[in-house]
């Protein structure tokens, strides 16, 4: 037999490269995002737009004055729903300066808003000619993602001062412009011709509007609102207020931190569907959606500043979770959806609009309830949602085993599918030490350590709920998973767990950072936790800015690549949270701490916020860290991985219906102090403050025990 052939594109799990690598300006706001070049324009032919829904509603905004590009200077993003791009018009012929600035302000949220202004510094009035020319495809998301053929185009009609682009294959998507100063309309285009008087300024406002099914969606924003008090900056305000502060004597981790809140804010969408709640979506440019794993991640990351946010994921997954056996979406009783789409070509790309073809989602469903749980969420929100775990676990036996030996595997149903279905679902992601594809069905090794974990979540939810049997019989097959995962997947020759076993039952012995998730899980045992802590210390592993996802002594290994040899943030930083649950090991504490201050560096060097993923590079070798061209940010799990980092080091784990908060702070010594202001466990609320291993906790009632 031989591996999977590279599938179509629409179906790898890589990004899209979208050009102009160090000056596209991405912003985000729930189910709307925009990407442009440093300038603000968008180019046509490119994967730069205005997405909402999942369709491309700007395809071309270019700006031009006096029929020129103007020069940039700067781009500033007061928050990840704004930017102001400062401009100038070029010089005369002859001349070094210019005395004419161009601003423009840009705010998305269910729509775009955009002031530009034109600041005359010289001495005389100054005649100006500005056009904008717009233009809208349509094109559904993926079709913009993989450079397949666009939607259809788009049919123009000019009324006065109102532009309207509507969707000529069918007409159930629109656009509309319109602009203050009088502008001349025309279809693809709005203009103006003024007159700026020496030290004086002129703007104009031009508001985007999407239509869907032929209803206009109203912006978060109005015409002359400041920004600071649109939709979104309410929305982000309220997020902040709601959220624990956290702070360190660090600035660089501070900084980190806040714009954690602020890109966890921004990629929050509310589904007015389902009465607002919110559920964090993957990432931008490409993932502004709902994914089951890169969710359910995501708000278990976040759940130190808010655990609305995991009960609003888990209540938008349970309410997806499959029902029937359906071979073209990968549906099956009591799976967890890996993806929401809502895009014009949704029912063509991986199998529908609600893709199922995820082998971790649904086990980490089960575990982030009762995680929910233990950190306060309400008793009866979470005994709702016990059915939707009990269907999970159910999946784990009947669909997840494919053949009855215990372990949960994969294997897409149809060549249409996903053909890895791990969190490294690119079609070469997993394979052995010598660079060959793993042949399906593939079994995880960090999938078993999250179902040993989703079990012992479960009986800890029956024990609560009085289910004493229940939890009995969970916890015995729990501990049974344990002790065959160890026979089958460790390679006492190398030391290390095999990444998978394959369809027959053979390990596929690459060294890769899944392993450290069975740090995290708890399923690993003592013995080779500490064995797999020194292969993970390795420079192979450890580059100094993150864990590599492949050792670079593994054939397949590849800096530049995707998942063999990159590294992720989040990956990181489960491996520090994993570390850390066996700190009383030997070299534990101290790589969990080489391995966050590496994520803390590359954070900074990438202007505090941490993308997706960079090339695994040694840091020896290139440093700062080597950007991966194609990457999401802010992206979720990545924007959500310091907020683990500061859980992991300093021990925390509350459990509000026992009435306890542990504390095992480990924490590097380049933090300083870490304060947690205003943590809300239930009904109460915390104020933690640590340095090193020494920890103070106050504002809990008499009966907690810290």
């Amino acid at each position: 037999m031989t591996a999977d052939l590279p599938p179509e594109p629409f179906n790898a799990g890589e990004p899209a490269f979208t050009g102009d690598v160090g000056g596209t300006t991405t912003l985000v706001e729930g189910s709307t995002f925009c990407l442009s070049t440093g300038t603000g324009d968008i180019e046509p032919g490119t994967p730069h737009g205005l997405f909402f829904r999942d369709a491309r509603l700007l395809s071309r905004w270019q700006l031009r004055l006096d029929g020129r590009t103007p020069h940039p200077l700067s781009v500033s993003h007061p928050e990840a729903f704004a930017a102001r791009f400062v401009l100038r018009r070029p010089p005369a012929a002859g001349l070094a300066d210019s005395t004419l600035l161009l601003v423009r302000e840009r705010l998305v949220g269910d729509g775009m808003r955009e002031t530009i202004t034109v600041d005359n510094l010289g001495r005389e009035a100054t005649a100006v000619r500005l056009e904008l020319h717009v233009d809208a495809d349509f094109a559904d998301l993926f079709a913009v993602k993989e450079g397949r053929a666009v939607h259809g185009g788009s049919d123009a009609t000019a009324a006065g001062a109102e532009l309207v682009l509507r969707d000529r294959k069918d007409g159930s998507r629109g656009v509309s412009f319109t602009a203050t100063a009088e502008p001349v309309v025309v279809p693809g285009a709005l203009s103006w011709h003024v007159v700026v008087p020496a030290g004086g300024r002129w703007s104009t406002e031009v508001v985007v509007q999407p239509t869907v099914s032929g209803r206009p969606v109203q912006p978060q924003f109005h015409r002359g609102e400041r920004i600071e008090a649109s939709g979104p900056a309410r929305k982000i305000r309220a997020w902040r207020a709601a959220s624990t502060l956290v702070t360190a004597s660090d600035p660089v981790l501070t900084g980190v931190l806040r714009r954690t809140e602020s890109d966890l804010g921004a990629l929050q969408i509310h589904d007015p569907a389902r009465d607002g709640r919110p559920f964090v979506a993957a990432g931008a440019p490409w993932f502004m959606t709902l994914f089951g794993r890169d969710s359910l991640l995501t708000a278990w990351m976040a759940l130190p500043l808010d655990v609305g946010l995991a009960l609003g994921t888990l209540q938008t997954l349970a309410e997806t979770q499959g029902k029937v056996v359906d071979p073209l979406t990968e549906e099956e009783p009591g799976r967890v959806l890996h993806e929401l789409r809502l895009g014009p070509d949704s029912t063509a790309v991986l199998g529908g609009n609600h893709y199922y073809g995820t082998v971790d989602a649904t086990p980490l469903f089960v575990m982030l309830l009762a995680e929910c749980w233990r950190w306060g969420a309400d008793p009866a929100v979470v005994r709702s949602l016990l059915p939707a775990a009990d269907a999970a676990l159910a999946w784990v036996d009947r669909y997840g085993d494919r053949d009855g030996d215990g372990f949960v595997e994969y294997r897409r149903a149809t060549d249409r599918g996903l053909a890895n279905q791990g969190w490294k679902d690119s079609f070469d992601g997993i394979n052995d030490a010598s660079g060959r594809q793993a042949i399906p069905t593939i079994a995880l090794c960090e999938v078993q350590g999250y179902v040993y974990a989703a079990l012992l979540a479960r009986a800890e939810l029956a024990e609560g709920f009085g289910e004493e049997s229940t939890a009995a019989r969970l916890r015995a097959r729990a501990e049974e998973l344990r002790h065959r995962f160890a026979e089958a997947f460790w390679l006492p020759d190398r030391g290390w767990y095999a990444v998978a076993l394959d369809g027959r039952k053979q390990p596929v012995d690459a060294l890769t950072s899944n392993t450290a998730h069975c740090l995290w899980t708890g399923i690993a045992t003592d013995e080779h936790a500490a064995a797999l802590i020194r292969r993970l210390a390795d420079p192979e592993m450890d580059t100094g800015y993150g864990l590599r996802t492949l050792a670079s002594s593994m054939g397949a290994y590849n800096p530049m690549s995707y998942h063999n040899g990159s590294v992720w943030p989040h990956d990181t930083a489960i491996a520090v949270a994993g570390l850390l649950r066996y700190a009383h090991l030997p070299g534990a504490v101290d790589l969990a701490h080489r391995l966050a201050d590496g994520l803390l560096d590359a954070a900074a060097a990438f202007g505090g916020r941490l993308p997706e993923l960079y090339c695994g590079f040694s840091r020896d070798d290139f440093s700062p860290p080597v950007p991966y061209p194609t990457s999401c940010s802010p992206q979720a799990w990545a924007s959500a991985s310091p907020l683990l980092l500061v859980r992991a080091c300093l021990g925390l784990e509350p459990h509000v219906p026992r009435k306890t908060l542990t504390t095992t702070p480990h924490l590097p010594q380049r933090w300083g102090e870490l304060t947690l202001t205003d943590l809300r466990l239930g009904d109460e609320t915390a104020h933690i403050s640590a340095t090193g291993e020494k920890v103070a906790v106050s504002g809990l009632s008499a009966d907690w025990t810290t």
